[in-house]
This record gives C-alpha cells, sequence and structure tokens, in this order.
C-alpha cells in the first residue's frame, strides 16, 4: 500500500493536514488533490474542530505538479494530450483538482496554511486558497509557469492583492520570499523559520477559541464578497488559459525540452530571463 498524500490527525480543536510526499517536496500527483479535499471534508464533519492547519512535510510546503510525471514523461500524460487536442478533456481534469484546492477556501472552517521552503506553482495555489497563509521569512513563494506552461487556475493572486500585484508576479513568474510576500499583503504573516510553528499556534490558538459558528458566520461572510465580485467566472477562465498554456507552440516545446533534459535543466532555462 503507498503511503497517503495527505496525512490528517486532530489536537483539541485543531485538524493537522500534512501535504506527505516529502521526497518530492511534496509535488501534486494525481492523488493528492482528492485526498486534500477529503481531509478538509473530514475536518468539516468533526464537531470537535473549530479550525483546520495545513502544513508539508520534508523540507517544503508543496513545489507545485510533479513535473517528472507530467512533463518529462512522453505524450500522452495528464495535462499534456496528443495534438490536436480537446480543451474540454483539460479542463475536466484541471476543473477537478480547482475544486478540490478550493476546498480549503469553501470549507466552513477556517484554514491557515504554515509555508516554509517553497509554495510555488500549483503549491501556491494551494497556500493561497487557505484563509489566512503564514510563511517564513526565508520560503519562497510564486507561479514560474505564468512564463510556459501554466495559468494559476485557482486565480488567487488578483483576490488577494488587486491587479497591478497580481500582473507583477504573474508577467515574470518571480519567486518572492516570506518577508516581501507579507509587504505585499499576500500573507497575513512571515516568521523567523525556527518561530514559524510557534507563530501559527499562537494564532491557532486564538481562534479556536471562538465558537464555530461565529467562525462560519464570519468567513461566509467574507467570502460571499468574493464570490460577488466574480471568482467562480475568473477561475473557469483560468482553468481553460492553464490547459491552452500548456498545448501552445511554446508549451509543447518546453514539454519536449523536459522530456530531452529533465524538468529541472528545463525550468532552469526557462526561468533565467533569457527570451
Amino acid at each position: 500500500m503507498s503511503q497517503p498524500t495527505v496525512l490528517y490527525a486532530r489536537d483539541g480543536r485543531v485538524a493537522r493536514l500534512t501535504l506527505n510526499r516529502p521526497d518530492a517536496l511534496n509535488a501534486i500527483n494525481d492523488e493528492l488533490p482528492g485526498e486534500l479535499r477529503a481531509a478538509v471534508e473530514r475536518a468539516n464533519a468533526d464537531p470537535e474542530v473549530h479550525v483546520i492547519v495545513l502544513s508539508g512535510a520534508g523540507k517544503a510546503f508543496c513545489s507545485g505538479y510533479d513535473l517528472r510525471l507530467y512533463a518529462e514523461t512522453p505524450r500522452p500524460v495528464p495535462g499534456s494530450q496528443d495534438m490536436p487536442w480537446d480543451p474540454l478533456i483539460d479542463y475536466q481534469l484541471m476543473s477537478r483538482n480547482t475544486e478540490c484546492f478550493m476546498s480549503l477556501w469553501r470549507s466552513l472552517k477556517p484554514t491557515v496554511a504554515q509555508v516554509h521552503g517553497y509554495a510555488v506553482a500549483g503549491g501556491s495555489d494551494i497556500a493561497l486558497c487557505c484563509d489566512l497563509v503564514v510563511m517564513a521569512e526565508d520560503a519562497k513563494i510564486g507561479y514560474p509557469p505564468a512564463r510556459v506552461w501554466g495559468c494559476p487556475t485557482t486565480a488567487m493572486w488578483i483576490y488577494r492583492v488587486g491587479a497591478e500585484r497580481a500582473k507583477r508576479m504573474l508577467l515574470t513568474g518571480d519567486l518572492i520570499d516570506g518577508r516581501e510576500a507579507k509587504a505585499l499583503g499576500l500573507v497575513t504573516d512571515a516568521a523567523p523559520a525556527a518561530e514559524l510553528e510557534t507563530r501559527v499556534e499562537a494564532l491557532v490558538k486564538r481562534m479556536a477559541s471562538v465558537p464555530k459558528n461565529q467562525l462560519m458566520m464570519q468567513k461566509l461572510m467574507v467570502n460571499q464578497a468574493y464570490e460577488n465580485m466574480g471568482l467562480a467566472s475568473t477561475q473557469l477562465i483560468a482553468t481553460l488559459f492553464d490547459g491552452i498554456a500548456r498545448h501552445t507552440p511554446e508549451g509543447v516545446a518546453f514539454k519536449t525540452r523536459c522530456e530531452q533534459v529533465g524538468f529541472a535543466q528545463a525550468v532552469r532555462e526557462r526561468d533565467t530571463g533569457s527570451p
């Protein structure tokens, strides 16, 4: 039996979810989105739980989709079809994953991401679907596939930092550290790495002392404002664009390069800043 990709534990009023592919920096595989959603649903069904904390095992929160599985492996693979491609097949796959990540946002109980190491690409989607994000000061967050091969399907960048700052991140694909992420208003707090867990625990303890019904009402009220701003329709077009990005001439060329030299080298070439 393979290990679960998401671990679940309850500590008093707190459900603790842990992304559990440490050898792959918790990269997203076929199973992780669904197991994450199931863990969120389990926490919501537990009458003892008031707050959910999501963290990553090992050296990182989440390094995004596992490019060894999806980029190095010759097509057809999930997210990279033979040509000509059917955009609705891709949309069906990625919208399902997006809904799994958004279970954190739509959870009736508040969710807190504890980010260390990296929360990049699809990993940033997961982190930014949480209600609150606390990062280590030296942790990195960003969406490098904005350069080639992706569009953030949750579209949470725009709703967290506004148009100009979202464009600054998505038109470059840059990574920023926890200090800058806090200064931009992208995350709730940034702490020295050695103090990250203590900082999260203080926040979670304060939240967990509030009655569940009060937590639910405040969260639902705030979330509804985002729904009224068109969150669902923005995510629909972002998810379609994500599939397109993997099947453009440049996207196909990137996939071919990953197969030739491995995804790590192809990503280094993509992210250097050279045309």
